[in-house]
């Protein structure tokens, strides 16, 4: 099958047809970027952040570009100008960053806040302490030019769903809960990004609002 087959192929196994598709377009060339967008795509996910600012120079300017890599402080401020989505903030000194970046740029940057639900080191994210400090943390009310709109989590690499189900299922009741309270104004929790091309399915079984699919798109990737 070509691209556009992959994709309506795809699109035709969505359990959830509001879930946002984000194709994984790490370490691919903008041609295949570009066949997927006249596909209709809009949302595309990186990991690097040089490749994704060069691809947002040469590309299309109304594509959606997330990061959904782990992101280093001293990054932030080459996609502050253009970035979606921070799909991969783990941290308020990251949160910070992001804020003083978007308010150079004068713009409201959207980020989610990683969790950690792998069984897995290898692994990034808040525990859920960790999460639920920062969410009640006096100096993230204080960030006006950030906007948490909800969570992310990568489920453990393995081949046991009940697992796998186990962790999403874990991250959606975390995320119901937290909707529920009373949280600060830059706080709007309607996003649940989990997902990738193994675990789709499960993943908008489980609540996923947001799937990351990269080689069920475009082939398997090209390791860098």
């Amino acid at each position: 099958m070509n691209l556009k087959e992959n994709l309506i192929s795809l699109k035709n196994t969505f359990i959830n047809p509001t879930c946002t598709l984000v194709a994984v377009s790490k370490t691919k060339p903008n041609k295949l970027l570009l066949e997927a967008y006249e596909a209709g795509i809009r949302d595309f996910g990186e990991n690097k952040v040089q490749e994704m600012s060069e691809k947002a120079e040469q590309l299309p300017k109304d594509i959606r570009w997330h990061m959904i890599g782990h992101l280093q402080r001293n990054k932030v401020k080459y996609l502050a100008p253009f970035v979606h989505l921070i799909h991969s903030v783990d941290s308020l000194k990251l949160l910070k960053e992001i804020d003083k970046e978007a308010k150079k740029n004068e713009r409201i940057i959207q980020v989610l806040l990683q969790v950690y639900i792998a069984k897995e080191e290898s692994k990034f994210g808040l525990d859920e302490v960790e999460l639920r400090t920062l969410l009640h943390d006096e100096a993230l009310a204080k960030l006006d030019s950030v906007k948490i709109i909800g969570l992310m989590g990568m489920a453990t690499y393995t081949d046991d769903e009940d697992q796998i189900r186990a962790e999403f299922r874990f991250l959606k009741n975390l995320f119901e809960s937290l909707q529920n309270e009373a949280l600060p104004s830059n706080v709007e929790l309607k996003e649940l990004s989990m997902g990738m091309s193994g675990d789709y399915l499960l993943a908008q079984e489980e609540g996923s609002t947001m799937v990351r699919v990269g080689s069920a798109i475009f082939g398997e990737r090209n390791y860098q």
